[in-house]
């Protein structure tokens, strides 16, 4: 069993920066990967980025070059530094755990990122 603690979110300016950190208690495997989802008001929950034990990175489209994931493997932290931030990031943002082996995700509760323009 794996619980996932987000934390980071809140109200910026367009043009700001935040930092979500996710940590994860449990057992992370070497090739679980670590990720965050978003997902706007009425939309769909869609992938933001994600990254593997070793550092391989991918990330969407509407965020690459301004948004940057990393993972402390010690601590079972995965962060998300966001910068360059639009109105259009405005999500609620939730930390993942994909188990490969067992074809299984774990979630977190979310945490709400609002930017005003």
């Amino acid at each position: 069993q794996v619980q996932l603690v987000e934390s980071g979110g809140g109200l910026v300016q367009a043009g700001g920066s935040l930092r979500l950190s996710c940590a994860a208690s449990g057992r992370i495997s070497s090739r679980d990967v670590m990720g965050w989802y978003r997902q706007p008001p009425g939309k769909q929950r869609d992938l933001v980025a994600a990254v593997t034990r070793a550092g391989t990175t991918n990330y969407a489209d509407s965020v690459r070059g301004r948004f940057t994931i990393s993972r402390d493997n010690a601590k079972n932290t995965v962060y998300l530094q966001m910068d360059s931030l639009k109105p259009e990031d405005t999500a609620v943002y939730v930390c993942n755990v994909r188990v490969p082996a067992l074809n299984y995700d774990y979630w977190g509760q979310g945490t709400q990122v609002t930017v005003s323009s």
